[in-house]
């Protein structure tokens, strides 16, 4: 149940007539509660639940620590150092955010350059004890670095722990592994690597083991001597769950014999075989620690074992969850005599397992990538008498073929067949789920996929471009992302801090004579300034870029861990013997002061980088460009931290002039650039929300650009008052649909990194912890920050015991909430749908990718998506709302995906009680804006009514489109009465009223034709591409157009009092080339120019007349011969026309909407339509149907889909 008595007394918010003592103390508890609970015991009982995260589960464990030594009189104090990367990326600000605790408890955090040195750092601490001038008995240390770090740090581990803990210290090595190369280079399982060290590994099986794993690794490393590894992979560290929490534990101390060079630091200690001798001791100890402090379980204890299935780390999660899916009960397993173990110590071999292994005589290990403990059995029993030997099953079966794969990650419907397999002979019979024999749901089509990409105003969308004919090698960072974008010929991968170093191998053997490096000023801080120095020793010609950005932007904004400035990395690079330095900048004001840099450096705009590039090509030797442009995220956060701006400037898309040619996007690689629909076809727009006002946009070859500058205001909104929105809302009735919650719920969210789904996910999760439930959460971002998919997978449960696993597995979701459709049409997401269970609520708002942003023709099957989610899980169990235009109507852009919540909760799809969702947004931050989306989303799921009058506004203040306006034209095509009439009027303005006329006579000429038909697609596509010929925009209609009162009006309104404009024009006349590229270079023009661009729009009575000074240009020549073409090719070709030939025919006809943009940019554009006129004109008179058939009237669909190869070749060309 939903906690259904809190919610059906508190709808009216009266807690006074709650019905039952139960009832108010759950709603006490929620009130009540303090999120100090996740660190602090004084906050959170023993036995009691805690809500936190992986990352906040370390945090929670070095306090565990501290308090357990207290507790025992011991006076410790505490250091953490290691170097972030997932998924281990947040760990430093979960460290810096608990700073007061921590220092409170005596534990320091040092965030260190790198992973070795912090690993260097902590041998230090195991010193402390034998120190005469200490101030503690001991220092507990903790190093923690992902899957690389490992590999880096090896020297400093190996040593450190070669020389020894300390018996009051202990280390305790935390691995980041990533199993499934979510957000790696490659996937890590550091196991082997510790075990070569000499390190014990244990291996949580979940959130709930972390603390008491932990504790028992200290205890073990002061024990033996050794520092212990602890393996925190994704599916466990990137979780959040609410977990027990532990009393604190008593540790056994064994007899233990130190040989005769003791187990732990000491000095002298000088380098001998004196200390691998003391290795064996150690890990003697450390069998012995183990044997009398047994960390893992028998959790099904049979007399009479005749198998055991010993489960590994996270391992035991997935045989539990299959176990539980195919309704076998731990009672069943022990009766049938099959011991299940659950393993946390990888090594030493677990003695728990040993003594079940002797007893059994058969074992399957199950456990997650290479054999680890089923190896360590195998050599136990190698040499065993015949009659001693255990038949040990696991990779490979009895019979040595494969039997568990050695690579992937297991899911539970993965081992639930292996499970069937080897239960079946005793006398278990373990029935799979239906959905699990089948495949699963997957994507039939090839839609668009969403990839991360480089946020709005990134830096590296300009850094990264190299001249042509240059090559670029990529490093570790955000700016990676540039080998996902051909034409920036970025290649190549190694291992951060060895960029460039590569390139001396290769070198000697190829003909390019010099490379571009791309190099972020993290990797330089961490370890790549080393890969420079080697550079400038070998005496290599390649030019680095150093990308200073002044945040380590990849994994969440955190300073770099050192101050590195542009003048200390100058100063340094000089010192090495850089054969040239220069600064490229957005902004050369940093560097007026006549100390900012070293003498004799030059300091460059960013819009001299091609021209910068092409000398730094010929320079021989090392040469560094170091670009210096803040992370567009991190700027923007900054500017959260300021008091609101007095003055703010704006980036604004006249859209009557904008052509919709995309050289925008191609020129900014943005993605607030995005593609809007219009009564006259796509065109762009700037989203205001999203924009970092990197101004990169404006080089778009286009006059539609304005930039307005004045004191921001909110734009005027139709809205109710808020209060009256929440009271409504309040009003409603609670959803009658009722859970019980016996078998877990599980609720997959997905949609676009930084839109808050994980925000949304982490405020369903709190709420049912809120209600005293079960819960987990899994979060798969990745590079999802950058605009990539998110997935959170939620489960919620009655009883925590029925959760074992944070992942939804085959056909296990209740409800896919589809924050953005194209990460639902991932298989990812596909594959957790069962029909006629699952429920889509998906909000049909489309979120631009990547792939649209570098292809203007690509766009998203919104309606193909939609209509094969319901195909999959139902009519019924198919909902969709445009929540994005909703927020940004009612709310806010950002308040999207809580609208799409409130949608969701009131439709019954979430099962937990209002006043714990209420008070989980509280705790999640911008209460009031997501309160109010929340109420918005109930309403328009069951108050649609109240919700319809304020939809009927613009959807900003620059757009004169209502929302119902846009959905309609995205659901329909405008009639053909209305699309002649609007075009006529738009024509009549365009010249007059003949010129109108002169459209309406060739459009009621084809009407009256048989084949043509008066409503047919040929008529509509003559009548959108005549059109389009016939209003070229020359000189006097952009004038016009940028200069009516609708259009001044509308930036006038989004701002108080007076405004300055600045026009960004090429005018012929004072047009100059770029040198680097010979492309037009714009200029700015003030708020002067707008009297003479008004006098210029009168100008149009002129056009199409002798007298007209500006129709003489080539341009306009030939603007006006592919309107004559048109009219008289359409003429010629009207005889021919047939049913056979119309498919065809509409494609010709269509060609006028791929001519877009200005200048040099139509010019590209023409010449592609020409080569396709050709073939078409050819297939018409022919008779033959078009070759790739004609599957939407839409004229750009038609292009994107008929291209000859010879038209692509221009197109790839141009």
């Amino acid at each position: 149940m939903y906690l259904d008595t809190i919610d059906s007394e508190h709808q009216r918010l009266q807690p006074d007539k709650l019905a039952t003592d139960e009832a108010q103390a759950a709603l006490a508890r929620i009130e009540q509660y303090d999120s100090r609970s996740m660190y602090c015991r004084e906050h959170a009982q023993p036995n009691e639940r805690i809500f936190l995260s992986g990352q906040q589960a370390l945090v929670r464990l070095l306090l565990s620590q501290a308090e357990l030594d207290r507790s025992n009189g011991v006076r410790t104090a505490g250091f953490v150092s290691g170097y972030r990367g997932s998924p281990l990326g947040g760990v430093d600000r979960e460290l810096a955010k608990a700073k007061a605790v921590l220092e409170n408890a005596n534990i320091r955090f040092l965030p260190a350059i790198n992973e070795d040195l912090a690993a260097t750092a902590l041998i230090g601490t195991q010193r402390v004890e034998s120190d005469p001038q200490r101030l503690y008995d001991g220092v507990f240390g903790m190093w923690y670095g992902k899957g690389p770090g490992v590999d880096r740090s090896g020297d400093a581990i190996k040593h450190g722990s070669s020389y020894g803990s300390s018996p009051n210290g202990g280390v305790l090595v935390v691995t980041g592994d990533d199993h499934g190369c979510v957000s790696s280079s490659m996937s890590h399982q550091s196991d082997r690597t510790l075990i070569a060290w000499g390190l014990p590994v244990i291996h949580p099986a979940g959130l709930a083991d972390y603390e008491r794993c932990g504790l028992w690794g200290w205890a073990l490393s002061r024990a033996s001597g050794l520092w212990v590894g602890f393996k925190a992979i994704t599916e466990t560290v990137e979780a959040t769950s609410s977990v027990e929490s532990i009393p604190l534990p008593e540790f056994v101390t064994p007899q233990i014999d130190p040989g005769p060079d003791g187990l732990h630091w000491r000095w002298p200690d000088l380098p001998g075989m004196q200390i691998e001798r003391r290795t064996a001791f150690k890990f003697d100890a450390a069998r012995a620690f183990a044997l009398a402090n047994p960390i893992d379980t028998a959790v099904t204890a049979p007399a009479q074992p005749a198998l055991v299935i010993a489960a590994v780390g996270k391992a035991y999660g997935d045989v539990r969850q299959a176990l539980q899916q195919c309704g076998i009960s731990l009672e069943q397993l022990e009766n049938a005599g099959v011991a299940l173990l659950k393993i946390n110590l990888v090594y030493p071999l677990s003695p728990v397992l040993e003594a079940w292994t002797q007893r059994a005589g058969k074992v399957l290990i199950i456990e997650e990538k290479q054999a680890i403990v089923e190896e360590q059995l195998k050599q136990k029993y190698y040499n065993a008498a015949h009659d001693q030997r255990a038949v040990i099953i696991g990779k490979t079966d009895e019979h040595g073929q494969p039997l568990i794969s050695d690579h992937e990650e297991l899911r539970p419907s993965r081992i639930a067949a292996l499970l069937q397999q080897r239960l079946q002979g005793l006398g278990i019979d373990l029935s799979l789920p239906d959905f699990w024999c089948v495949p699963s749901v997957s994507r039939v089509e090839d839609w668009i996929r969403r990839t991360p990409y480089l946020c709005s105003g990134c830096p590296h969308n300009t850094s990264t471009q190299v001249p042509k004919g240059s090559e670029a090698r990529l490093g570790i960072g955000c700016h990676a992302m540039a080998a996902r974008m051909p034409e920036r010929s970025t290649t190549g991968s190694v291992q951060m801090g060895g960029e460039g170093v590569d390139w001396l191998g290769q070198a000697p053997f190829v003909q390019t004579p010099h490379i571009f490096q791309n190099i972020g000023d993290g990797t330089f801080f961490h370890s790549g300034f080393l890969a420079v120095r080697q550079a400038i020793a070998a005496g290599a010609t390649l030019t680095y870029k150093l990308l200073y950005n002044d945040a380590v932007a990849m994994t969440g904004g955190q300073p770099i861990d050192g101050k590195l400035t542009v003048k200390k990395a100058v100063e340094l690079l000089k010192a090495e013997g850089a054969q040239r330095i220069v600064v490229v900048a957005d902004d050369l004001q940093r560097y007026q002061a006549h100390d900012s840099l070293p003498q004799g450096i030059e300091v460059f705009h960013r819009e001299k980088l091609e021209d910068v590039q092409l000398q730094l090509r010929d320079t021989r030797g090392v040469s560094v460009l170091i670009f210096d442009q803040v992370c567009a995220v991190e700027g923007r956060r900054r500017k959260k931290q300021l008091p609101a701006p007095v003055v703010k400037t704006e980036v604004v898309i006249n859209e009557a002039v904008c052509e919709g040619c995309g050289d925008c996007q191609v020129k900014s690689n943005c993605l607030s650039v995005i593609p809007v629909e219009t009564p006259f076809g796509a065109k762009r727009r700037i989203d205001p929300h999203s924009c970092n006002t990197d101004l990169s946009c404006i080089k778009g070859f286009c006059p539609s650009f304005v930039t307005v500058t004045g004191k921001p205001r909110r734009l005027p909104r139709k809205l109710a008052d808020s209060a009256q929105v929440l009271a409504r809302a309040e009003a409603l009735a609670l959803p009658s649909v009722q859970r019980s919650l016996d078998v877990p719920y599980e609720m997959l969210l997905v949609g676009v990194g930084g839109t808050g789904v994980v925000t949304v996910a982490r405020a369903i999760a709190m709420a049912a912890h809120l209600d005293g439930r079960a819960v987990s959460v899994l979060d798969f971002t990745g590079f999802a920050q950058k605009g990539g998919a998110v997935l959170s997978h939620v489960r919620l449960a009655g009883d925590a015991d029925a959760l074992h696993q944070h992942r939804i597995d085959i056909g296990g979701a209740d409800l896919l909430l589809a924050a953005d459709l194209v990460v639902a049409s991932e298989d990812d997401a596909l594959a957790t749908l069962r029909p006629n269970k699952t429920v889509v609520i998906a909000n049909s708002a489309l979120t631009q990718t990547g792939a649209m942003l570098r292809n203007t023709q690509l766009g998203v099957e919104t309606d193909a998506i939609q209509a094969f989610l319901k195909q999959k899980v139902g009519a019924g169990h198919f909902h969709s709302l445009d929540a994005g235009e909703l927020a940004n109507t009612l709310v806010s852009p950002m308040q999207a995906n809580m609208l799409l919540l409130g949608y969701a909760w009131q439709k019954g799809t979430v099962p937990v009680s209002l006043p714990a969702l209420k008070k989980a947004i509280d705790l999640a931050g911008s209460a009031a804006a997501n309160h109010l989306a929340f109420a918005w989303g109930r309403l328009w799921a069951q108050d649609s009514a109240f919700v319809a009058p304020y939809l009927d506004q613009p959807v900003d203040a620059v757009s004169t489109i209502a929302i119902r306006d846009i959905s309609d034209m995205r659901g329909r095509r405008e009639s053909l009465e209305q699309l002649i009439n609007n075009r006529s009027e738009f024509l009549t303005d365009y010249q007059n009223a003949a010129y109108a006329a002169r459209y309406r006579q060739v459009i009621e000429q084809l009407r009256t034709l048989p084949a043509a038909g008066d409503d047919s697609a040929l008529t509509h596509a003559v009548a959108r591409n005549l059109f389009k010929l016939m209003a070229y925009k020359d000189e006097y209609e952009v004038a016009r157009l940028l200069t009516t009162r609708r259009f001044t009006d509308s930036l006038k309104a989004r701002f108080d009092g007076g405004i300055r404009l600045k026009f960004h024009f090429a005018l012929p006349l004072l047009r100059k080339n770029q040198e680097s590229t010979g492309e037009p270079k714009k200029i700015a023009f003030s708020g002067w120019i707008l009297p003479l661009l008004k006098v210029l729009a009168k100008g149009r009575v002129l056009r199409h007349t002798r007298f007209d000074p500006l129709g003489y240009s080539a341009e306009r020549r030939e603007e006006r011969r592919l309107l004559s073409d048109y009219e008289q090719t359409l003429q010629r070709l009207l005889p021919k026309l047939n049913s056979e030939n119309l498919p065809a025919f509409v494609a010709w006809a269509s060609l006028p909407d791929s001519i877009r943009g200005y200048g040099h940019v139509k010019e590209r554009s023409i010449a592609a339509a020409r080569l396709r006129e050709k073939d078409l004109i050819e297939q018409i008179l022919a008779d033959k149907p078009v070759i790739h058939g004609v599957e939407s009237w839409h004229p750009s669909t038609v292009i994107a889909r008929q291209r000859s190869a010879e038209e692509r070749d221009v197109m790839e060309a141009s």
